[in-house]
């Protein structure tokens, strides 16, 4: 399944548009890796996405095509969040 449907159908990020940027800024890694909107996501990879001033590490469990709001945390697993002291102005998010 490709980054940006998995990050939309997990609700990790609310809209696959706002993934997709995400992704091409650089903020999304893959097991370490810088990962593209396209990149593959599998059942456990690391993904790591940087929200502003924070990090969010998550485990894939599981891939759907769809999935009920109530289900959508089963899709991953969390495994760390890391505030950051300092931002760069390029990865401040401006959108709410």
């Amino acid at each position: 399944m490709r980054l940006d449907k998995f990050l939309k159908v997990s609700r990790l990020i609310k809209r696959r548009t706002l993934a997709k940027q995400v992704a091409d800024q650089g903020r999304i890694t893959i097991d370490g890796k810088v990962a593209k909107a396209s990149s593959d996501v599998a059942p456990g990879n690391e993904l790591a996405i940087r929200f502003g001033q924070k990090i969010v590490t998550v485990t894939v469990n599981e891939l759907k095509a769809s999935t009920k709001k109530e289900d959508a945390t089963m899709m991953y697993t969390i495994v760390r969040e890391e505030k950051l002291e300092k931002v760069d102005p390029e990865f401040v998010d401006d959108e709410d």
